[in-house]
């Protein structure tokens, strides 16, 4: 993949846990902005995720559209300088997430793909060439494998939050693995992935589509 590493030490990682913070609001029914705390392997904060739009209509949007609507995620480092931007854009069908750099430089597109009783999604660098791809069964619905040319060299796996925060808020927390040939590019497109996945497949309101 060419494409410049984000400035986190993402590269020195076996794996990172992405931990979506709870909101009192969602005990309530109300869905707030999403928002993560990026961990290294050793429990140390690399960086934060935050989605933006802070509008009455954007609000709403989450409430009732789920991952049908339009929006931003942050990625910042722990001094909360902003790393990369991922817009969602509105898409009827196969989801897009498309990754730049706060200056508006391209770094990749996550592109959803239709599979019979697949999740599979195309991991794209910025000239548009297919780098990875995440092909998971409907019957691991916790389990996202990464593949390189059918060889998995990565994988996003969902955890297990206890019942009540399972039962009552959309805080999900997420362990991403790497095989050590991942680079750092590649790496920060995982931890993109990894918030997508959660935006796609398990936000409450989102459905199952």
């Amino acid at each position: 993949m060419n494409a410049e590493p984000l400035p986190l030490d993402l590269g020195a990682q076996s794996e990172i846990t992405v931990v979506q913070r709870p909101e009192v609001a969602e005990l309530f029914g109300v869905e707030s902005r999403n928002k993560y705390e990026v961990r290294g392997a050793d429990g140390r904060v690399l960086a934060y995720v935050a989605e933006q739009g802070r509008s009455t209509a954007e609000a709403l949007a989450r409430m009732f559209l789920g991952h049908w609507r339009t929006f931003e995620l942050q990625v910042f480092d722990t001094a909360r300088r902003p790393v990369m931007r991922a817009r969602h854009p509105f898409r009827w069908f196969f989801r897009r997430l498309e990754l730049e750099t706060p200056e508006g430089r391209p770094l990749g597109v996550i592109q959803q793909r239709w599979g019979l009783l697949r999740r599979r999604f195309d991991l794209l660098d910025a000239q548009g060439r297919l780098f990875l791809t995440m092909d998971a069964s409907l019957f691991a619905p916790w389990t996202f494998p990464i593949l390189r040319a059918g060889a998995a060299v990565a994988c996003i796996e969902k955890r297990w939050g206890g019942v009540l925060k399972e039962g009552f808020t959309d805080a999900d927390t997420f362990r991403v693995t790497f095989t050590p040939g991942v680079s750092a590019a590649e790496r920060g497109v995982l931890l993109a992935t990894a918030v997508f996945v959660d935006l796609k497949y398990f936000e409450k309101r989102a459905g199952r589509v």
